[in-house]
């Protein structure tokens, strides 16, 4: 009987997600067409665009699959209890775990498995989704933030102004600035090309020395080659272009300690890196907080309650992590805590709920006395 029960449940919510994220989906992805309609042309550009819309389809799944759980759950416990199944559930003497229990599970391997497609699926096609809106289509947004090279480093007290090349084969049109704990210019070097020999030793091609002493003078040495001990190796300039949210957990990590070793933000990195986690595991306490709330006692219009539930706490979470989010970036708070805040408070809520639920959680009530 509970194994029937048990079956019945995960049938009803798997559909109701899957019919749910598939109209979310759906509807996110018209209203994008139509407010960008007017960028697309050029010959080809029906293909063009079914490709683009093809990987935001996959990155809108992964965007938007917590608040399909989390409406599933309410809309498949409203269902039920419209129909009197819950009903008759509590006549045959099953709890609220007999509706907790299969949607908690389900919710729990859909959680993982977002995270799977994050790493796997979603962060390529979002690469994807940029390449063919700026090469196509033109539109170029905020991409310059993301993927323009970087050339200033910092290291110690030495600053690197790398015009152009990579670590592996060398930099081109070079400036090293050596600082005083002060502060102050001690040394600058520039280079036609910087390559790496071994360890942290680079050979620098074109060279011009110019040492500045404290009391004023400044001597200039050039050199046609010349080697370096610049306390950096070639994997320090590691640096990466491209959006944290588009990168593999191992890249993430890569780029944060090679960020932090060059003195370049790691902020938006790191709260990456908790986010392709923290994100998705939401719709756990969410889809527990969905089915709590539908089952609350006297409650009027199911379906429409449940739907409005939902948009109300996906909305509420969603507004969360922008504030979060931007508190980050601007060092006000800690990437960590802005990763899993809305998951903590989601699960504080379902499990309050619970305990309230099965008379574990009480609250006092004021009593009133009369005066005579």
């Amino acid at each position: 009987m509970k194994g029937t029960l048990f079956r019945y449940v995960v049938g009803a919510y798997v559909r109701y997600t899957l019919g749910i994220l598939a109209g979310v989906v759906a509807v996110f992805l018209v209203v994008d067409f139509v407010d960008r309609a007017k960028a697309y042309g050029g010959e080809g550009w029906v293909l063009d665009v079914l490709k683009l819309y093809g990987y935001k389809a996959l990155v809108t799944v992964q965007q938007l699959g917590p608040a399909a759980l989390l409406l599933a759950a309410g809309t498949t416990v409203s269902a039920l209890r419209k129909k009197g199944e819950v009903t008759a559930l509590r006549s045959l003497t099953f709890g609220p775990a007999a509706l907790y229990l299969p949607v908690g599970v389900c919710a729990l391997v859909a959680c993982v498995g977002l995270v799977a497609f994050d790493e796997t699926v979603a962060a390529r096609a979002g690469r994807r989704v940029d390449e063919i809106t700026t090469q196509r289509f033109n539109r170029w947004g905020d991409w310059r933030m993301y993927y323009t090279p970087k050339q200033w480093f910092r290291r110690g007290d030495a600053i690197f102004f790398l015009r152009g090349g990579n670590p592996q084969e060398g930099f081109e049109n070079v400036s090293i600035f050596t600082l005083t704990p002060e502060f102050k210019l001690r040394r600058r070097v520039d280079a036609g090309r910087m390559r790496p020999v071994e360890g942290t030793r680079w050979e620098l091609t074109d060279v011009v020395e110019r040492t500045f002493t404290e009391d004023g003078r400044t001597s200039v040495t050039q050199q046609p080659t010349a080697e370096y001990e610049l306390g950096v190796g070639a994997t320090t300039f590691r640096i990466r272009p491209g959006r944290p949210e588009q990168m593999r957990l191992g890249e993430l990590g890569e780029q944060i300690v090679a960020r932090a070793e060059v003195g370049l933000a790691t902020k938006a990195f790191q709260l990456a890196w908790h986010n392709r986690f923290a994100y998705p595991l939401a719709g756990l306490p969410a889809a527990l907080l969905a089915v709590g709330l539908a089952l609350r006692t006297n409650r009027r219009g199911h379906l429409t309650a449940a739907v409005v539930e939902g948009l109300l706490i996906a909305v509420a979470m969603w507004g969360l992590m922008v504030v979060s989010r931007t508190l980050v970036l601007t060092e006000r708070l800690a990437p960590a805590v802005a990763a899993w805040m809305p998951t903590t408070l989601l699960t504080i809520v379902a499990a309050a709920l619970w305990l309230r639920r099965e008379g574990l959680l009480t609250f006092p009530r004021r009593s009133v006395t009369r005066q005579a």
